[in-house]
């Protein structure tokens, strides 16, 4: 085990150095080191780490929407109001409908396995998108219009709606029928989420006031707590639905908002365990990715992907009519809001083990998504930011 964490970290910066030199996103090398080191390559990574990996990537997206919630100033939000809303499921919805729509025609499978194959595809990737945002919120770029922070609430409540939708359609195939009920569970889940967060942000900033505690002390319970509130989640499902992960991200606005001097200092902290956070994420991403499925898929699968992607993008821009973000910032929310991994590398494979006729070929869509949208969605953001927005909020 030790023997694969240090190959694990050795390989995955090099190769992301490597990238980086490149002019690509680090991340690129990252995913690279996992697929080449994971069970379906070499199988350098020991079965002790493979086993808890989606504990892992759990752990480092609790580690970046803490530190989003640190940076996320719900009053910016205000300013783009009703496209922050719209932004939560519109483009999901979009690109769910067009995969229902058009893989049929393009692939042998149903039409219910296709909406099944939609929501899979559905859920953009806050792991690679939110360090992008935080980026962009530190140099500035799109800050004058929130930009930054638009994409990144829109991506926290993105997975939420497109995981219930999931889990709707596999209950159609179960035979269960669908479960219109559970489309409630929507809001719920969100208001839920977010009252807990916020009431447990209150609390620990009347702690952190009243008790002397080291910075370091403090990440570490807010960590804790952090993982507590994901776990409460799956606790209380059967009784009451609510986002764990929205929880985290209102935690870290409330103490923003309350003490914004201590939220700067604990991102700070996090910004630096970030570091090995995102190594072990992405690595770990690769290392679920079957590189076979996507070797067998078609070119009727890919041009499935890019036009699911096409009609995504006509969502963002929908959300945003009416809104005061030009045609150049409009643009880079839609790029902004295309790259997927760690979702499909989570639920990818389940259509599969339910035994969904078009199981396999569902996984190897997820798949080729990871491959294809990951990198590409990270290199366009990359490389347009300083182009389509305005520093310092011009």
């Amino acid at each position: 085990m030790i023997f694969s964490l240090g190959i694990m970290v050795l390989c995955g910066l090099l190769l992301s150095g490597i990238m980086q030199k490149l002019k690509l996103p680090g991340l690129i090398g990252m995913l690279l080191t996992g697929i080449i080191l994971g069970p379906y390559a070499l199988n350098l990574i020991a079965p002790e780490i493979l086993n808890v990996s989606a504990d892992l990537r759990e752990l480092a997206l609790i580690v970046i929407l803490t530190r989003a919630g640190l940076s996320l100033d719900i009053a910016d939000l205000k300013k783009v109001g009703r496209s922050a809303i719209l932004m939560c499921f519109v483009p999901a919805t979009f690109e769910i409908a067009a995969v229902t729509l058009f893989a049929p025609m393009l692939l042998p499978i149903s039409r219910l396995d296709a909406a099944i194959m939609g929501t899979v595809l559905g859920a953009v990737s806050p792991a690679v998108i939110v360090p992008k945002m935080l980026m962009l919120m530190e140099t500035g770029y799109g800050k004058g219009k929130s930009i930054p922070q638009l994409i990144m609430a829109g991506v926290s409540v993105d997975d939420v709606f497109v995981i219930v939708l999931f889990t709707s359609f596999m209950g159609m195939h179960g035979g269960n029928g669908f479960d219109g009920l559970s489309l409630a569970q929507i809001p719920v889940s969100i208001l839920v989420g977010a009252t807990i967060g916020a009431l447990l942000g209150l609390l620990l900033c009347n702690v952190f006031k009243k008790y002397h505690i080291r910075d370091t002390l403090k990440v570490l319970i807010l960590l804790s707590v952090a993982g507590l509130l994901v776990a409460l989640e799956t606790a209380v499902q059967a009784l009451i639905p609510m986002s764990g992960l929205l929880s985290i991200m209102a935690l870290g606005c409330t103490i923003l908002k309350i003490h914004p001097t201590l939220a700067a200092r604990l991102s700070r902290k996090f910004s630096k365990i970030w570091v090995a956070a995102e190594l072990m994420l992405f690595v770990l991403v690769g290392a679920a990715v079957d590189v076979s499925h996507a070797m067998n898929a078609g070119l009727a699968v890919i041009a499935l992907i890019f036009l699911a992607l096409c009609i995504r993008l006509c969502g963002v821009f929908a959300c945003l009519i009416k809104s005061p973000l030009r045609f150049k910032e409009r643009l880079f929310c839609a790029l902004a809001y295309l790259p997927k991994a760690t979702v499909q590398a989570a639920i990818g494979g389940l259509p599969l083990a339910a035994g969904l006729p078009s199981g396999k070929l569902i996984l190897t869509v997820a798949v080729l998504a990871i491959l294809i949208t990951a990198p590409l969605g990270a290199i366009l953001i990359d490389a347009t930011y300083k182009r389509l927005l305005k520093k310092d909020g011009g």
